[in-house]
């Protein structure tokens, strides 16, 4: 799981490049599957918001890094209201034939030791598993029905 002091998360999925490119830069979908973000625009440099919908109810703030449309997300991560830390997150995105592959890389995550025990490495490496490899492949299978 953790890579070069990295958490990795992948995972091949039948499901459309742009499908997924859209589940993680369109806020209307985001929401469904991922957070509610406040204030994101596909934009460089835009800062976006968010707080968990369960469990400790942390602001996370965000600012996108590098945008590479169809194939990279990059955005800081912080909590600053708790952590003087900075983290980056990394969407990147593989097209293999009908396949998609996705490897989501969170760096950075030791650095929110003056934050709360929350903020433990092992508590991302559970919730990335989480989102990426159950909400993501369930939030895709249930907009096969849609249509």
């Amino acid at each position: 799981m953790q890579n070069n002091d990295a958490i990795e998360v992948n995972l091949v999925l039948n499901s459309p490049l742009k499908t997924i490119w859209d589940a993680i830069t369109k806020p209307e979908i985001m929401a469904k599957w991922y957070f509610k973000v406040q204030g994101f625009e596909l934009k460089q440099r835009c800062e976006f918001y968010f707080y968990e919908p369960n469990g400790e109810n942390f602001k996370h703030v965000c600012k996108i890094l590098e945008i590479d449309p169809m194939r990279r997300l990059r955005h800081t991560w912080t909590y600053p209201e708790i952590s003087k830390g900075v983290s980056i997150v990394s969407w990147d995105l593989f097209k293999e034939g009908s396949y998609t592959r996705i490897r989501l890389r969170h760096q950075g995550v030791e650095n929110f030791k003056d934050g709360s025990d929350a903020l433990a490495v092992e508590s991302f490496e559970a919730g990335w598993e989480e989102i990426v490899k159950k909400s993501l492949p369930d939030y895709l299978k249930s907009t096969l029905f849609d249509h």
